[in-house]
């Protein structure tokens, strides 16, 4: 059992004194929540308790806040809970919140990723498997979203507008240009012919009745 000899209060933190020693530091939410008050007696399983608490509501904020900018995988979550120094039990019990109020779903994350990245940026299907490899998405999972892509229209949406907005002095200059840009959208060689092909000749045949 020990004592609360002093509750320090800085910027919505507060520092709490055991017997006359800085013991830790919790939010001033749960402080107030939990009527902590200076010569109060908690036990060692008290204050592991809220040591917890605090750590578990710092790594919600911390996973809300970072899921408000898109939707996230949930080895991202896990990551940046991991990089802002939360331990694994935390994590868990984060992840496990979120799930449960279907924040943080891989299947939802993964079609979201294939159809913004068709929509926006269109890439070849193995650059897609790639990303979501790398955002830690299990390979079923992946698979299935990826399901829709179609390289030749994934190629051709990649390079529609910056053919057209281009004024080409011939045709190799066309095929080096566009054809490096598909390549690194990770498109092979036979689906940049056949797209790089068909679009020169729409530009070619579009500038006849021009």
């Amino acid at each position: 059992m020990a004592r609360i000899t002093a509750l320090q209060r800085k910027k919505g933190r507060v520092n709490l004194f055991l017997d006359g020693e800085l013991a830790f530091s919790l939010s001033a939410t749960l402080v107030s929540g939990e009527g902590l008050h200076r010569d109060q007696e908690i036990t060692s399983e008290q204050a592991a308790s809220l040591v917890e608490q605090d750590n578990y509501r710092r790594g919600l904020a911390t996973a809300t806040r970072y899921l408000s900018l898109r939707p996230r995988s949930d080895a991202e979550i896990r990551s940046r809970l991991q990089r802002n120094g939360f331990d694994s039990q935390t994590q868990d019990s984060v992840i496990g919140n979120l799930k449960k109020q279907g924040l943080l779903n891989d299947n939802a994350f993964a079609q979201y990723w294939t159809e913004n990245r068709e929509s926006f940026s269109p890439r070849s299907r193995r650059l897609a498997r790639i990303e979501l490899q790398k955002k830690g998405v299990d390979r079923e999972i992946i698979e299935k979203a990826i399901g829709t892509i179609d390289d030749e229209t994934s190629a051709y949406n990649a390079v529609y507008n910056r053919a057209r907005n281009i004024h080409w002095t011939d045709r190799d200059q066309f095929r080096r240009r566009l054809g490096g840009y598909l390549e690194r959208r990770g498109f092979g060689y036979s689906v940049i012919e056949s797209t790089l092909k068909k679009i020169w000749e729409e530009i070619q045949t579009e500038n006849k009745f021009e």
